[in-house]
């Protein structure tokens, strides 16, 4: 191998270097905005966790109870494992069973839930 080979192959692995440094810089861009979008949507549902949760203790303090009869509520680890889902943005309805819920409650998901 001569002088000029052995410099065109450091030459070539520099370049090689340098574009692998300017895909690393893109790889962290994209890293830093979804580490940002992921902190910003954990306490988005921590928030939507308490504003439920918080809706539901409402919601069970108000509710009329029909006279003579006594208000049921739903049991069962089935009926909890759903309603988990549900509130982990989930949608357990017939419609849209398991589909990410991207545009807020769902009225059919609801419905469900609420039947007691």
């Amino acid at each position: 191998m001569n002088k000029q080979e052995i410099f065109a192959k450091v030459s070539h692995i520099e370049e090689q270097i340098g574009q692998l440094y300017t895909d690393l810089g893109a790889l962290k861009e994209i890293i830093v905005g979804l580490l940002e979008e992921n902190q910003r949507l954990t306490l988005e549902n921590a928030h939507l966790r308490q504003w439920v949760e918080n809706a539901r203790n409402t919601e069970q303090r108000n509710a009329p109870t029909p006279v003579g009869s006594v208000r049921r509520m739903p049991v069962g680890e089935g009926y909890d494992n759903l309603a988990r889902l549900y509130h982990e943005g989930f949608h357990i309805c017939h419609v849209h069973y398991g589909s990410l819920r991207t545009e807020g409650d769902c009225l059919f998901c609801l419905s469900f839930l609420n039947k007691s």
